[in-house]
């Protein structure tokens, strides 16, 4: 069972979101906060697993409550629900240590596949949110330090993949499915700029 937490202050949008979470048995809904400062005060009491939150809250933000709350606690898995899908929001939020950003007018079963992306490990992102960090991350030099630019769980998966782990052995001994491991994979190719595993493990050990 995956336990939840949600931030949002919109009572119409925090009441949805708490039906959508009730209604799915995978899900347990721990609590549900109005105000950043709220979650920031019990969360590493509650310590979900994932915490959905809103950008634009009363007070501190839910990228303030990301800040404070993930370097204490990196097991637990933010994702960013707003209605903002300028790049300075979103990278506000990735950099504060977000790792999934989706957009208010989402799909219902999407939220639901989402949430359960993000525990397995992923980075679930809208689609016009991720055309935007595609597009910077393509017209952005890449760094020299891997480190840097891929998130643990890709560092993880692109280890595997250079001592010659198959996809179905990664996804086995990261306990993920076989399309998460594939989307890890698409994701450290687009942010090191490279078109396969050769040229990435390269990357992965400053060959390149």
């Amino acid at each position: 069972m995956i336990n939840i937490c949600l931030i949002e202050d919109i009572a119409d949008i925090r009441n949805g979101l708490q039906s959508i979470i009730l209604a799915d048995e995978r899900f347990h809904l721990q609590k549900s906060f109005t105000t950043a400062e709220e979650a920031i005060s019990e969360l590493p009491l509650l310590q979900p697993d994932v915490v959905l939150t809103d950008i634009n809250l009363p007070g501190k933000s839910g990228v303030d409550c990301v800040r404070e709350i993930k370097p204490q606690f990196p097991q637990m898995q933010f994702m960013i629900f707003t209605i903002y899908e300028d790049n300075d929001q979103v990278f506000e939020a990735l950099k504060a240590g977000s790792s999934g950003y989706i957009l208010k007018n989402t799909a219902p079963a999407k939220i639901i596949e989402s949430l359960i992306e993000l525990y397995e490990g992923g980075s679930p992102m809208s689609p016009k949110i991720a055309r935007k960090v595609l597009s910077t991350f393509n017209s952005a030099p890449v760094e020299s330090d891997v480190n840097e630019i891929l998130s643990k769980r890709e560092q993880e998966v692109l280890e595997l993949l250079s001592k010659g782990f198959l996809y179905k052995e990664i996804a086995e001994k990261l306990n993920i499915s076989i399309s998460t491991v594939k989307r890890h994979l698409n994701s450290i190719y687009t942010k090191l700029q490279v078109q396969n595993k050769v040229e990435a493990v390269n990357k992965l050990y400053n060959k390149n």
